[in-house]
């Protein structure tokens, strides 16, 4: 008589693209996954070359590549992700923590093309779902306009309040411009701090001119900045200016996403910021604020029912 227990599916891999190897082993640890290997290098001509070197057959296999600098980690994730097809992996997801080519959504002058849909096309043929955090959506409403396979969007906006809480004396909470209305208020009322939203009218990539509300009010908190996307940071560094000439303490900058091109760092601090802090979806020495817990949650509604665990702590409901 043939036993009718199923047989129950391996544990899922997790592999981790160059300079993502923290995460992968926090999420290995968080939903007990396998930690996989792979080489991922360059030929001399600079081209990629990828090779997987942990067997995958017929396993869930998860590809954590955070996406900034993306050009340079586009062709090599897609490669490795081909591979591990050939290879007989039971499906590839992507945990990508900051999803690139998202601000490029509509053609703003002739010869433009929307690269945003291009980008989530050519990954959407090589993998079979994605996690990102806070992707920045303007005129694309979902992921789904851009992703044809599924996809889950982690919200740091939890994690930040909770560091808010716990750093921060009587907080303020600044959102950019109009478009962080929404999740800047979020912050603040997980924070449970009050909050006000600017003015910002953009001319190009390093000229921003914002406008700041009468703010006397709130002399005697905190003001705490956050944007999703900290790139040339001149968004901040001209709030910064304004707030500091209104009487205002240092204020503490929040990023999500802490891109910071070229010396925006350093030309952010000195502006006149105080403490500057961010989430770690791309590593960088500000990171104060870690996200795998969340995204480890996310990821329990993708993996195979039954194949991930907490730690020791028991199986995911």
């Amino acid at each position: 008589m043939q036993n009718s227990k199923a047989r129950p599916l391996p544990r899922p891999v997790v592999i981790a693209m160059p300079g993502n190897d923290q995460l992968a082993d926090e999420l290995a640890t968080l939903l007990w996954l396998e930690r996989g290997a792979a080489t991922v290098r360059r030929f001399p001509d600079g081209e990629s070359y990828v090779r997987i070197a942990s067997p995958v057959g017929a396993r869930t296999v998860l590809i954590v590549c955070t996406l900034d600098r993306p050009d340079d980690k586009l062709v090599p994730l897609l490669l490795l992700a081909k591979a591990l097809r050939e290879a007989g992996a039971r499906s590839v997801g992507l945990i990508a923590p900051y999803l690139p080519y998202m601000r490029q959504d509509r053609c703003f002058q002739p010869g433009e093309t929307i690269s945003a849909q291009h980008v989530g096309a050519w990954i959407s043929q090589c993998i079979d779902w994605v996690v990102t955090v806070d992707p920045h959506l303007h005129r694309i409403a979902d992921l789904s306009q851009v992703y044809s396979v599924p996809s889950r969007v982690v919200h740091a906006a939890g994690s930040v309040a909770q560091w808010i809480r716990a750093h921060v004396r009587e907080p303020l909470l600044i959102g950019p411009d109009e478009e962080s209305a929404q999740w800047v208020g979020a912050v603040a009322k997980d924070a449970h701090a009050p909050f006000v939203v600017l003015s910002k009218a953009r001319r190009g990539d390093r000229d921003v001119e914002v406008s700041v509300p009468d703010l006397e009010r709130w002399r005697s908190h905190t003001p705490v900045l956050v944007d999703d996307i900290v790139s040339t940071a001149r968004t901040m560094i001209e709030t910064v200016g304004h707030l500091r000439r209104a009487g205002l303490a240092a204020p503490v900058c929040v990023a999500i996403h802490a891109v910071f091109a070229q010396t925006a760092f350093d030309d952010l601090r000195g502006a006149g910021a105080g403490e500057i802090v961010s989430c770690d979806t791309i590593r960088h020495p500000s990171n104060r604020i870690p996200l795998a817990a969340a995204i480890a949650a996310s990821l329990r509604t993708l993996l195979p029912e039954g194949t991930a665990r907490v730690g020791q702590r028991g199986r995911i409901p």
